[in-house]
């Protein structure tokens, strides 16, 4: 099942807030559209922590 979820918060790589959307396929991340979980900023990034917190609830 395909479950589409929004996420908001400081981006480093903007230097701004902004929304991000992702696209869990059956429980798993199937696309996003930022740099997560490949961005230099990820492990300091709220937008990743809700992202990460996201996945594991799921």
């Amino acid at each position: 099942m395909e479950k589409e979820s929004f996420f908001s918060g400081y981006c480093r790589v903007l230097d701004g807030s902004r929304t991000v959307c992702a696209v869990t396929v059956d429980g798993a991340l199937d696309e996003i559209d930022c740099g997560f979980p490949d961005c230099p900023h990820a492990s300091d990034c709220p937008i990743a922590q809700s992202v990460r917190e996201f996945l594991q609830a799921q």
